[in-house]
């Protein structure tokens, strides 16, 4: 499996994204031995291409639910501080 498939779920299904302020939030918590590390994909169509930024942090949580409540909540205070110079 390659590097973004093993970042981001590889084959299983994926989320329908939360939009914010014009982006897309995609959590994608990437499993490590019995926890979930927090991962997600940020999304912006600007002048006609979709901007992508991956979002990984150290955090680990004991549920997959848990990582994607995280997740969403990072993702929502880097796009509040840094707009689309995230990309």
């Amino acid at each position: 499996m390659s590097l973004f498939g093993r970042l981001f779920g590889g084959k299983s299904k994926e989320v329908e994204p939360e939009i914010y302020k014009g982006f897309r939030i995609f959590p994608a918590p990437m499993k490590e031995g019995g926890q979930f590390r927090l991962s997600a994909r940020v999304e912006l169509d600007k002048d006609g291409q979709t901007l992508t930024h991956s979002l990984i942090r150290a955090d680990s949580f004991k549920s997959v639910e848990a990582a994607n409540d995280a997740a969403m909540g990072k993702a929502k205070q880097l796009i509040d501080q840094m707009g689309d110079k995230l990309f």
